[in-house]
């Protein structure tokens, strides 16, 4: 999964509710762009260049999964949904509501519709000094210089005050800190291991990824299920005792908490379908002598999708050995699931229902699943 791009944003806003205006561009760049990491304190200045009323100004970081160019299109979006028409050939004016792209990281951007780092960001200080907040130490990519020395090179001389009164951090919302390991699963197709790794970048979580991939019973496992499950499933069985137990017990004093893509109860729902009865009750005793020592997750999340998503996604990743599983099997794993949550009243459990979603390409969706895990 791509990694996101750190943005520094300036805001301001000279007409009207000047404060409102901000918050609300806020919430929409929260909505629309990406994750607020830091937001400044808010400066009233003077006019720049023009005689007016003075300006509300503030800074932001903020990191998106989209492209620069993208960004610059919805932040236009935004300015233009908070009543802002720009004009060609536009000079200075008063204006609802201005958002700048100030710096994209490292990068030094120069095309018809976008510069970056902003050309006039060092010679303007109501954009240095909010910035300044947020990331003093952050070196110009063309100059080479930090912020803060940037800030005491300005020429600009202009006097800003602080107002007493923040923005809110809608992003703030979305608060994890109370568990110290959340489980995420799902159907094959689901889209936990998706989840679990968007969490872990958003959410400073460590990540535990299950290690289907180097299972070398799994491919002949779908060519062969009367032969190979039970060996597939003791396989898995160990390795999953093996990496949650070592995952779990190596505390990592920079991550905020644990996020898997699976539990290993899985490996009983599974088993149960995949094995003919003898081999299952044998299976179902080894299995609770390892599962009575591992440590349960404090919130275990399951995604649901229909059949009809499952095997649109599972056609979309291409893995060759899963493309001929047939709708039944898949059905019986839901099943499965749903039985064994029904059955756990000491689960602290969230079943959702992502069918009609997209969370992956659809922020808005992402945002509302975030919410819905949030309510537990």
């Amino acid at each position: 999964m791509m990694q996101p791009t750190t943005y520094h944003i300036a805001l301001g806003s000279n007409k009207g509710d000047k404060l409102k205006n901000l918050q609300e561009a806020v919430d929409a760049i929260h909505a629309e762009v990406g994750n607020l990491i830091l937001i400044s304190k808010v400066y009233k200045s003077p006019a720049f260049g023009f005689e007016s009323d003075d300006f509300f100004n503030a800074c932001l970081v903020l990191k998106s999964y989209l492209d620069p160019e993208k960004v610059l299109k919805t932040l236009l979006n935004i300015e233009k949904s908070l009543g802002r028409q720009r004009k060609k050939g536009e000079g200075y004016e008063a204006r609802t509501i201005d958002l700048d792209i100030v710096l994209a990281e490292e990068q030094i951007i120069d095309s018809k519709t976008l510069q970056v780092p902003h050309p006039e960001m060092q010679k303007r200080r109501f954009v240095l000094q909010p910035l300044n907040d947020i990331a003093s130490k952050f070196k110009h990519p063309k100059l080479k210089k930090e912020v803060s020395v940037l800030l005491e090179e300005c020429e600009d001389k202009s006097v800003l005050e602080p107002i007493k009164i923040w923005l809110k951090n809608p992003w703030k919302a979305y608060n994890f800190s109370k568990y110290n390991y959340i489980a995420i699963e799902g159907n094959i197709g689901a889209g936990k291991t998706s989840l679990a790794t968007m969490m872990s970048q958003d959410f400073n979580a460590k990540l535990i990824l299950e290690r289907f991939a180097d299972n070398p019973f799994l491919p002949k496992f779908y060519e062969d299920a009367t032969r190979y499950a039970f060996t597939l499933e003791m396989s898995f069985l160990a390795d999953r005792y093996q990496q949650i137990s070592d995952d779990l017990s190596q505390l990592d004093l920079f991550k905020d908490f644990i996020v898997s893509d699976y539990d290993v109860f899985k490996s009983l729902i599974f088993s149960k379908i995949t094995l003919p009865e003898d081999e299952f009750k044998l299976y179902r005793k080894l299995f609770y002598l390892m599962y009575k020592d591992i440590a349960k997750p404090e919130l275990y999340v399951y995604l649901y999708q229909n059949t009809a998503r499952l095997q649109e996604n599972i056609k979309k990743r291409g893995r060759d050995y899963e493309q001929n599983i047939e709708d039944s099997y898949l059905e019986k794993i839901n099943e499965g699931y749903l039985d064994f949550l029904k059955t756990q009243p000491d689960f602290n459990v969230k079943i959702i229902d992502i069918s009609d979603r997209d969370f992956v390409k659809n922020r808005h969706d992402y945002l509302w699943l975030l919410s819905e895990i949030c309510e537990c």
